[in-house]
């Protein structure tokens, strides 16, 4: 069986993400082959896409979020994603229980003796006006039936768990601060959520497999469950084996993938790019190695952003008052030091609608 080196999965990820070579399309066409852009912080998509779409512009996003046709929603990982309405819709009853079992993990002893199906049907009972609301303002209509049961609790059960929830615009509209207010996806979106069908060929599972190695592979059935959440996808792998090819990576771990999809040889060059915090090249692997060092692994969860070099996290970025700061994480050549200098002018140019001071710290 042919051994992929780190390189060759690291070039192999930035091909899938756009991230060798900025790809002509639009925003939901780009989400959709994403499988979803992290989006828990509002604003951080739109560094994303602008790092991976030829001539993004926020307002193609704001577009998408308002036209209805990407949504704001809990699904993977129980963290808040961008994606298509079709992916919201037909993906989300595979992820239900996922999503309850982590909700009730943390708020285990605050949700004990709680009736699901009682609180779901209570819940969409206050929905059924069609009006938007906070957490807040839904727990409140309903504390009197669970008087002893913290509000937090409560509420994360019922927007990120029990009803399929949008985030409604403005939130996450470009440059817009706004509050969470959530509406049941089915009323936003005016069609059905997809139910899981009867039998146990779970498509939904094997469709799920097929678009998550398009955009992440080659991948191990680890890094699937790790970027999805789902526990259950054996049956799925299993019946789309025959459909794709194997690898080892150089720990002897097996890869899967799909058998036309892009393999960029190990030595494809790769531009420096500006990743946001959280984002998926990084977090939708159980193993990171291809694409950040063991030594800065902390940095993909603590909502850093980061600055690929070669195609490997090599510096961390931020931005305060016009001022656009990159700080290294080892030292860079001359010729890198340039390379980053030329991609942080656009990007600052991007963020505030013109010249910014760019400074890159001394390592």
């Amino acid at each position: 069986m042919t051994v992929l080196d780190t390189r060759a999965l690291n070039r192999a990820t930035l091909a899938r993400q756009h991230l060798l070579e900025r790809a002509a399309l639009p925003v939901g066409a780009a989400v959709a082959h994403l499988c979803g852009v992290q989006a828990q912080e509002p604003q951080e998509p739109f560094v994303g896409l602008w790092s991976r779409l030829s001539g993004f512009t926020p307002d193609a996003l704001d577009a998408a979020l308002t036209g209805r046709a990407v949504v704001r929603t809990h699904l993977m990982r129980r963290t808040v994603h961008l994606v298509t309405a079709e992916d919201a819709l037909g993906w989300r009853t595979r992820h239900d229980a996922m999503l309850r079992q982590r909700v009730l993990g943390v708020y285990r002893s605050e949700l004990a003796g709680i009736d699901l199906a009682e609180l779901t049907a209570a819940g969409r009972a206050v929905m059924a006006d069609g009006l938007a609301r906070s957490m807040t303002e839904l727990v409140k209509e309903l504390k009197e039936r669970w008087p002893g049961t913290p509000r937090r609790a409560l509420g994360e059960l019922l927007v990120a768990a029990l009803i399929p929830m949008v985030q409604l615009p403005p939130r996450g509209l470009w440059r817009t601060k706004a509050g969470v207010r959530n509406l049941p996806l089915e009323v936003w979106l005016g069609r059905d959520v997809a139910a899981l069908p009867a039998d146990a060929a779970d498509p939904v599972g094997q469709r799920i497999v097929r678009r998550y190695l398009a955009a992440y592979g080659p991948a191990s059935t680890a890094d699937l469950r790790a970027w999805c959440g789902l526990a259950g996808l054996p049956a799925a792998v299993k019946a789309v084996r025959p459909e794709l090819v194997s690898f080892r990576d150089e720990r002897g771990r097996e890869l899967l993938d799909l058998p036309d999809a892009p393999r960029p040889g190990p030595d494809a060059p790769a531009p420096v790019r500006f990743l946001p915090a959280f984002d998926n090249a990084i977090l939708g692997y159980q193993d990171r190695s291809r694409i950040i060092d063991e030594a800065h692994l902390s940095l993909s969860v603590t909502g850093q952003r980061v600055v690929l070099v070669d195609g490997r996290v090599t510096a961390t970025w931020t931005t305060n008052d016009h001022r656009l700061t990159v700080t290294p994480l080892r030292p860079l050549s001359p010729a890198e030091h340039a390379a980053v200098m030329a991609e942080a002018e656009p990007l600052a140019a991007f963020l505030f609608d013109g010249v910014a001071d760019i400074a890159v710290d001394p390592y």
